[in-house]
């Protein structure tokens, strides 16, 4: 394998494309906006024929704004080391700031995860680099 595991943890965790390691999975200078495909070696981020790919990563931020800020604020409020308002307060920035905040880790993270499990899926591994294909090998 050229792409090894532990390379496409660190390419993950960084926010490069899964293939190349290139900085090319966002598009520059938008917060929001995954490249549809790599620049720099034509990886296919987004899938055409699996549309639901990339529900996984809206789970997985969810998941963490969960455990990782919602259930916090509400063990502070809880044992009274917060009040009432402080913790409606942060909970509701939280609910909406936290997600966005951690927009691009879970897509990025995401990634990371199926080509963990999948690596002969990436092209530099000989696969044809989309989720819906080469399933059976």
């Amino acid at each position: 394998m050229t792409v090894s595991r532990v390379q496409i943890v660190a390419r993950g965790l960084t926010h490069r494309c899964p293939n190349c390691g290139a900085h090319t999975l966002f598009k520059p200078g938008a917060l929001f906006k995954i490249n549809p495909q790599c620049p720099a070696c034509g990886f296919q981020f987004e899938r055409d024929n699996d549309e639901g790919f990339f529900l996984g990563s809206m789970s997985l931020n969810y998941g963490v704004t969960l455990v990782g800020f919602l259930v916090p604020v509400l063990l502070l409020w809880y044992f009274k080391v917060i009040g009432d308002t402080t913790a409606a307060v942060l909970a509701g920035v939280g609910a909406i700031g936290f997600p966005a905040l951690f927009y691009r880790s879970s897509r990025s993270w995401w990634l990371m995860n199926y080509y963990f499990f999948f690596p002969h899926h990436l092209p530099a591994n000989g696969g044809k680099g989309r989720a819906g294909e080469d399933r059976n090998t």
